[in-house]
């Protein structure tokens, strides 16, 4: 028996987690959910989007499959997925985008891994409102100190990425390209320009490369690299990339293979893992059990493998191509030719397709 701490966000996370947990169960391997509130129900519960309950449980079970959680925009709390990757130091998040037979694609084949690093770049939140005092005193540092006067209605982000954090995620994603027999691994950056920033990106990158000869290398700036992944995608493999740019980037990548609705993720650091669907909370669906369940159940395959249950990670993983082969269930993201599945109707079909 297997404890997996199960958070079910909100918006239409408890719906793709629900269905999700049923297709796990069916399974039968002897998963134990500890279910714990986070996002807006935990505020109203506890007071708080990311309640001390939650870390505590994710530290005693090591594992945890949670739903998409709401993150304001420009104001309100800091996202509750960077806050649990800080807090549990899950550095490597990895992001598999395949695409599986049945579903339209411009292209024929598309199988990239995005690994992203998961705790610095501009996510750190080192930030300073526009007209603050903070503000203001940085702004009198940076011209006294160096000449630079940024305009007093700036609002300030600071974007930290240091050699330790690099030399962690790079040799993460050449292990990672070893273990599954990838061909090779591309670095994204942006060194031209950022070149203090970037630049210690890239060179760590290219020193920890050098310690991997049997593994392709190839070092690029990101704007070609989001050139080549919408003209050529077949050409790209592995791509580790810092914080801001992974997350833009696996969205791309979500793209070629259907959307997000079938693209799963993982955050991993020494001691814990969490695993997560790509996409948001979509609350102008929720409650309307349309959502697709897909990536959140892809989400709890790469769970499966993570816990040692690979053979039941596998068989779901063919029970979702067999599902999205036959092409009788679509959910409404998938533009169905008839009536849109409903959240429900595919992990029946899900269950059913079991080997």
């Amino acid at each position: 028996m297997t404890t997996v701490t199960l958070i079910p966000g909100d918006g239409i996370g408890p719906e793709v987690t629900a269905a999700t947990r049923q297709v796990v169960d069916a399974l039968g391997v002897g998963i134990e959910w500890e279910v714990h509130d986070a996002g807006a129900p935990a505020i109203e519960a506890h007071g708080s989007p990311l309640p001390e309950h939650v870390l505590r449980s994710i530290t005693t079970n090591k594992v945890a499959l949670k739903g998409p959680v709401t993150t304001p925009v420009g104001t309100g709390f800091r996202s509750i997925n960077v806050a649990l990757r800080q807090e549990l130091d899950l550095f490597a998040s990895v992001r598999p985008c395949r695409l599986y037979p049945g579903v339209a694609s411009r292209f024929d084949a598309v199988d990239i891994v995005v690994v992203r690093e998961n705790t610095e770049d501009l996510y750190e939140g080192i930030e300073f409102e526009c007209s603050s005092k903070e503000a203001t005193k940085l702004r009198g540092f940076l011209s006294y100190m160096h000449g630079f006067d940024m305009r007093p209605d700036s609002g300030i982000s600071i974007k930290p990425i240091s050699i330790s954090a690099t030399h962690a995620i790079v040799e993460y994603a050449f292990e990672y390209a070893r273990k599954y027999r990838r061909r090779k691994v591309t670095l994204g950056h942006k060194a031209n320009i950022m070149k203090f920033s970037d630049g210690v990106w890239l060179s760590e990158g290219e020193a920890r490369a050098a310690e991997y000869r049997d593994v392709g290398f190839e070092a690029i700036q990101v704007d070609e690299l989001a050139m080549h992944l919408a003209w050529t995608p077949d050409d790209m493999d592995v791509i580790v990339l810092p914080n801001l740019y992974g997350d833009i980037i696996s969205d791309l990548c979500a793209g070629l293979i259907g959307g997000l609705g079938l693209a799963p993720g993982m955050n991993l650091g020494k001691d814990h893992a969490v695993f997560e669907p790509t996409h948001g909370s979509a609350p102008d669906i929720a409650g309307k059990g349309v959502a697709n369940p897909i990536a959140m159940i892809l989400s709890a395959v790469l769970m499966l493998r993570h816990i040692g249950q690979r053979d039941a990670g596998d068989r779901l993983e063919r029970a979702v191509a067999t599902v999205l082969a036959n092409g009788k269930i679509r959910p409404a993201d998938l533009r169905p030719v008839g009536e849109p599945a409903t959240t429900d109707a595919v992990a029946d079909a899900i269950v059913a397709a079991l080997p």
